[in-house]
């Protein structure tokens, strides 16, 4: 089954219930959403762990989020507080296996390679490094640069979540073990200082590897909610220029943990399409740059 027919039928199946129409009008049937989360409330937690949910975010939830805003594909990322039991991640991939990708979180030491090639095969193209809240591992390591050696050949990335200032201690030693980077939610800078961050202007400047990426999303998370919209746009303004559209992705970050009270996800959409307002950039970042990225082009697992 082609990932257009899948996506129909999934739009059949769930119904849009409600939801906003869809704002994608874009000439391409492919159109992705590269960074959201599912899970249940009464999942076995990690016990180091900054949050923890009271409230599920279903696969059904989310796919009838993608439909209702003419989105054929999207990322599913491993939660921080589900750790490295990526159980559920791989059964809502296996439950829409034509239109989801995943981003697994891994244990540097234990996964072997077999265990990686099996998530492969289910729909898993990067590993998730999040380091909010925990020391930078030694990734000059002979462990992490086993590591780089089993996924670089697969093709997957390495998701790096930091806060911009400690960004020049984390992506040297990734980019020397030949890996590709996809750096999360505008590279975290500090919200006071914005675009200025010293953090953020060293992230426009990795843009000359190649192989670095970075995810338009969760403004929310960096600015007030009333100054997301702007400063997010600036953000992007900057990232546009120094990267691209061919190395930039956009994220809802559905369903918005620890700010799903003020964040939603037509919002999210809305936010896009003011702060990338030309149809082609838009087509590149929403469609041609993730799904090179993350194997959907040719729909094949």
């Amino acid at each position: 089954m082609s990932g257009r027919i899948a996506f129909e039928a999934t739009r059949r199946a769930t119904g849009d219930a409600g939801l906003t129409s869809a704002p994608f009008p874009l000439s391409t049937p492919i159109a992705i959403d590269t960074h959201a989360h599912v899970f249940t409330r009464d999942l076995s937690m990690a016990s180091r762990r900054r949050y923890t949910p009271d409230y599920d975010a279903t696969l059904a939830d989310y796919l009838r989020h993608l439909d209702a805003h003419g989105l054929s594909h999207g990322v599913l990322v491993q939660p921080s507080f589900l750790g490295t039991d990526n159980r559920f991640l791989l059964s809502a991939l296996a439950q829409a296996r034509h239109r989801l990708r995943g981003v697994s979180v891994v244990d540097p030491v234990q996964i072997t390679m077999q265990e990686l090639t099996a998530m492969h095969h289910a729909g898993v193209r990067g590993i998730r490094l999040n380091l909010f809240g925990l020391p930078t591992p030694d990734l000059h390591s002979a462990t992490w640069r086993t590591l780089c050696e089993h996924i670089n050949p697969l093709g997957w990335h390495v998701e790096v979540h930091v806060p911009a200032v400690r960004l020049p201690e984390v992506l040297p030693p990734l980019l020397t073990a030949d890996c590709r980077i996809v750096v999360d939610h505008f590279g975290r800078p500090d919200p006071a200082a914005g675009i200025s961050d010293s953090g953020f202007r060293y992230l426009l400047d990795q843009a000359a590897s190649g192989r670095v990426w970075v995810k338009l999303s969760a403004a929310y998370r960096l600015w007030p909610t009333e100054q997301s919209a702007t400063l997010g746009h600036q953000a992007t303004e900057q990232l546009l220029q120094a990267f691209t559209a061919t190395r930039l992705v956009w994220g809802s970050d559905w369903p918005h943990t620890e700010n799903q009270h003020h964040a939603n996800y037509p919002r999210t959409v809305a936010w896009l399409r003011d702060w990338v307002t030309d149809p082609s950039t838009l087509r590149t970042l929403l469609a041609t740059t993730p799904s090179a990225l993350f194997d959907i082009e040719g729909d094949t697992l």
